[in-house]
């Protein structure tokens, strides 16, 4: 899937990098490591704090400096791994964890559509064990929108992504050869337009306000705007209601 993407990708003329995490033997664990020089508070280690003044001051580790040079230049990213235990790898988790520093990817002003990364797109590809019907909402695993929703919305949503729908590859390792090169197929296919591709559908930031307690919720007169509606929003804001269909695995108006 990734030769794939990249043959693809570079036929259109782009410029590919590749991150390919288990050749580069990424360090997944973020510790006191990461930070060049000495901490703010030596005695009382906060990670996000002292990466993000790390980052702000040139001191974070150069295996988290190179990987966000390859953000920074990117328009598309995209994540190729194997769905493990309704997540990802432990490795790739930790990519996230150590190189979406503080201020860098987020910070507490930048987050959702005002993130820092609001003018790049963002795909999950990724291959499960379990056939299609088994993350239906009728199927053993769940609704697939509900398992993505932390992923999509929590990590990429919440740094400003504009996140397109994910490329599933449903249990290759018991697929026929056949079905195999016909998933690779429609995957290059599906590269070849992906720049003209609408966005997953979530929420505005504005249509959410501060309460007296200092969280976000929805204003009433969005909540009044859905009272007849059977369907909540999104996956995360269903408002007790049902969950709208194919949120987090299709773009707008799909």
């Amino acid at each position: 899937m990734k030769d794939a993407a990249v043959a693809a990708l570079k036929k259109q003329s782009c410029e590919v990098t590749v991150s390919d995490l288990y050749a580069m033997n990424f360090n997944p664990v973020n510790s006191k490591s990461d930070i060049k020089g000495n901490l703010k508070d030596p005695n009382h280690f906060r990670y996000g704090e002292e990466t993000g003044l790390a980052y702000k001051e040139g001191r974070l580790s150069s295996d988290i400096i190179e990987e966000q040079k390859k953000l920074q230049a990117a328009d598309l990213v995209i994540f190729q791994f194997p769905f493990y235990w309704f997540s990802m790898p432990a490795i790739l988790k930790g990519w996230f964890d150590r190189v979406f520093t503080q201020g860098f990817a987020y910070s507490f002003r930048n987050m959702y559509e005002d993130g820092f990364f609001k003018e790049k797109k963002a795909i999950l590809s990724f291959t499960t064990g379990g056939v299609s019907s088994m993350y239906t909402p009728k199927g053993i695993n769940g609704d697939i929108n509900v398992v993505l929703w932390p992923i999509q919305n929590g990590i990429l949503r919440f740094c400003g992504f504009q996140v397109l729908a994910p490329q599933t590859s449903w249990c290759p390792g018991f697929a026929s050869p056949e079905a195999r090169i016909q998933m690779l197929e429609d995957w290059k296919s599906r590269l070849e337009n992906v720049w003209e591709e609408d966005p997953i559908n979530f929420i505005p930031n504005d249509h959410f306000g501060m309460t007296f307690q200092g969280g976000f919720i929805l204003k009433k007169e969005v909540e009044d705007a859905q009272a007849m509606n059977n369907y909540g929003l999104t996956v995360g804001q269903h408002m007790d209601k049902l969950i709208p269909p194919n949120n987090q695995t299709k773009g707008k108006g799909k």
